[in-house]
């Protein structure tokens, strides 16, 4: 009885931890000006490089869900591109959940 109390005790630490994840990553300042584009959509613009991010798929047993991991990734992509310039990305590559590269992009003034 006393392992399983242990057990409920870790697994609710595990949902909790991974329900604030999202809650973790900084949102930078200037980050309302970083646009999503398409490929099709940078024609005109200046790459700047690009970079592969990554934010917490599972936290212990709990996979958390596909469409909160990749709101992590897109912030996390969006305060790469403030550090270099940029003001547009592009989503590239997914090699797991949890993992996505991005495309940099100064298509503004």
């Amino acid at each position: 009885m006393q392992a399983s109390k242990g057990l409920w005790v870790a697994v609710l630490a595990c949902v909790a931890l991974a329900a604030c994840a999202s809650s973790m990553i900084e949102v930078r300042k200037g980050s309302e000006r970083v646009s999503l584009a398409e490929a099709n959509q940078i024609g005109a613009c200046q790459s700047k490089g690009k970079t592969t991010v990554s934010a917490l798929a599972k936290v212990g047993p709990v996979v958390r869900d596909a469409v909160d991991v990749e709101a992590n990734l897109y912030q996390l992509a969006v305060n790469d591109a403030i550090e270099v310039g940029a003001d547009t990305i592009v989503k590239g590559d997914s090699a797991a959940l949890g993992n996505r590269t991005y495309a940099l992009y100064k298509c503004r003034p």
